[in-house]
């Protein structure tokens, strides 16, 4: 598949004709043949956004809802071909593009509400016949940088907020999923957004770091959104506090599931296995570590293996799976080194183990300790660390234990005691009696600790992709003091 670019409204190559490939990560064969934008083409897509700015800031609300509703209609249309484009470029099953299409469109259209809901405040003044107002006005461009793993989800979410409240954007795709990140823009082109307001890059992966700096340093980039690592994500804010640019950070995950001793072992379950194996284990909000209270520990674990066992998984491209493929050999290696120093320090392996393809199978490390890499470090993979507790105290230590803090969940049937729970974990996002990976567009969405900064989603959108200004109007002669 050859793709291109799009900036201020026009399919392009790169300014020099240079081009790269994002292989099949199963079989190696050629997925997609993307430009590779050079840093001429970076500034080219900035200054096409600071040129649209000027009119989408001043267009009214019902203007920017239409054609964002017209978005979401466009994206669903698509369907097909986002789930062919993942399973060429990521190894993503039928089943993970079809929840990413139908999730994104809910974006658009929360966006699409959210035009009429960017709201001030009048401040009483101490000064006689001074009106003063708090006002939300568009920050200016957006630089948004979306990753493979949800890539249809996070790249909807770095623009459609952004969008809602009359900025313009620059959205870099990511290396991994070019073609899918580009149906994404090629949608809001369909239903009608002007030249300019939303522009494409897609690079080659040695060329990332430089683009991106330029882009940061650009004077019309105003706000940045990165979703990713937290190794870039740190680079990227060093070199957003270089320029003084705020920015909104959606970094990893090490999502704990607390089993408490009064859970509903079923529906426990029922979220771990869903919450871990989703995607391979790809999501930042994936179950990482299942924390079991040992009272009930056997029974849980007896049904969790069962369920991971029977999994279905395969090449995608050939039929409905649960578990595609991952996105590329450095995942497996990755899992692979886990799982032997898992072992080596006396867990068990309940089921799956090492992997020789990016099918990898679904794995469950059992008897994990604080001694163990797995009990720290993010797999992004279909492996997976049981951690026997005795006692609230210790699951919730056990929770709080790690460098991360995006998602986590309690089970247990006494809500209050549950809530407390909840209370007393470091996470941005907390379900009681639910998965770690639940999104829902509305919904304020960000994390604490090593898994960034700031939030999207509803009113926390619109604070993070606006400025707030103090205006005020002096109605009446004003008194001073020389």
């Amino acid at each position: 598949m050859q793709i291109s670019m799009y900036i201020n409204g026009v399919a392009v190559p790169a300014s020099n004709g240079a081009t790269f490939e994002r292989r099949n990560p199963l079989d190696g064969s050629v997925a997609t043949v993307a430009p590779a934008a050079t840093l001429q083409d970076a500034v080219a897509a900035a200054d096409a956004a600071a040129a649209a700015f000027a009119s989408w800031s001043q267009t009214g609300p019902s203007e920017r809802r239409a054609v964002l509703l017209r978005a979401a209609q466009r994206l669903e249309s698509k369907g097909e071909a986002f789930a062919a484009a993942m399973a060429a470029e990521t190894g993503a099953t039928a089943q993970w593009a079809g929840f990413n299409v139908q999730l994104a469109a809910g974006m658009l259209l929360e966006a699409a509400a959210l035009t009429t809901q960017i709201q001030g405040a009048v401040i009483p003044s101490d000064v006689p016949g001074s009106l003063a107002l708090a006002v939300r006005q568009p920050a200016g461009v957006v630089l948004a940088i979306a990753p493979w793993n949800a890539p249809v989800i996070l790249g909807v979410r770095a623009l459609a907020t952004a969008l809602a409240c009359g900025n313009t954007v620059v959205l870099k795709a990511s290396e991994r999923c070019p073609a899918t990140h580009g149906l994404i823009v090629q949608a809001l082109q369909e239903a009608g957004l002007p030249p300019g307001v939303v522009n494409l890059l897609s690079n080659a992966p040695a060329d990332a770091e430089g683009l991106v700096n330029a882009l940061i340093a650009h004077p019309a980039v105003r706000r940045v959104n990165f979703t990713g690592s937290t190794r870039v994500g740190k680079k990227i804010a060093l070199s957003c506090a270089t320029h003084l640019k705020p920015v909104l950070l959606e970094l990893g995950g090490k999502a704990p599931l607390l089993v408490l001793d009064d859970a509903d072992i079923d529906a426990a379950v029922d979220a771990a296995v869903f919450g871990a194996f989703a995607n391979s284990g790809q999501i930042c909000m994936s179950t990482e570590r299942i924390v079991v209270d040992g009272s009930i520990a056997d029974v849980f674990v007896h049904q969790l293996v069962a369920r991971v066992a029977a999994l279905p998984q395969g090449d995608p491209r050939d039929g409905p799976v649960v578990l595609g493929s991952v996105v590329d050999m450095d995942t497996v290696q990755h899992c692979n080194a886990l799982i032997d120093d898992a072992l080596a320090q006396g867990a068990r392996l309940l089921t799956g183990g090492k992997a020789l393809s990016t099918l990898m199978p679904p794995t469950l490390l059992d008897g994990v300790t604080a001694q163990m890499r797995i009990y720290h470090e993010e797999t992004f993979g279909p492996v997976k660390a049981i951690v026997r507790v005795q006692g609230v105290e210790a699951a919730v230590a056990c929770a709080n234990d790690n460098a991360y803090g995006l998602s986590a969940a309690v089970f247990g049937r006494d809500v209050a005691r549950a809530l407390e729970v909840a209370a007393r974990i470091a996470s941005g996002i907390c379900h009681i009696n639910g998965p770690t990976v639940h999104d829902e567009a509305p919904m304020p969405f960000g994390g604490v600790k090593g898994s960034g900064m700031g939030h999207f989603g509803g009113q926390a959108g619109i604070a993070a992709f606006t400025d707030l200004r103090w205006v005020s109007v002096q109605k009446t002669p004003r008194h001073y003091p020389f």
